[in-house]
């Protein structure tokens, strides 16, 4: 599980893709994207997360985001929320993955 603080966006999007990639890199453990305690999401953050869920797809690992309601509310607005496995709470994200 990933969980991040503070904005994600442009300037924070290259250090997120390092980040997530290393720990990828070093397991096959499913993902969850635990993004409740984020400020700010833009459309760099956007495609960050995209290309998340695009290598954890490819490695055929499970992906989930939780988000709080102005992270949820971005990524409904641009229709991502099923590619993106969108789920309200991190109780939820859990409980799925156990499923």
């Amino acid at each position: 599980m990933f969980s991040f603080t503070g904005q994600l966006d442009a300037y924070s999007e290259k250090q997120f893709n390092t980040y997530v990639s290393e720990i990828l890199q070093a397991n096959n453990l499913s993902v969850i994207l635990d993004l409740s305690k984020i400020d700010f999401i833009d459309s760099s953050g956007l495609g960050a997360m995209v290309q998340t869920a695009k290598q954890c797809n490819k490695q055929k690992r499970s992906f989930l985001v939780v988000g709080n309601a102005r992270v949820m509310q971005t990524i409904k607005l641009v229709r991502l929320q099923d590619y993106l496995h969108l789920v309200d709470d991190l109780n939820t994200a859990l409980n799925q993955l156990a499923a």
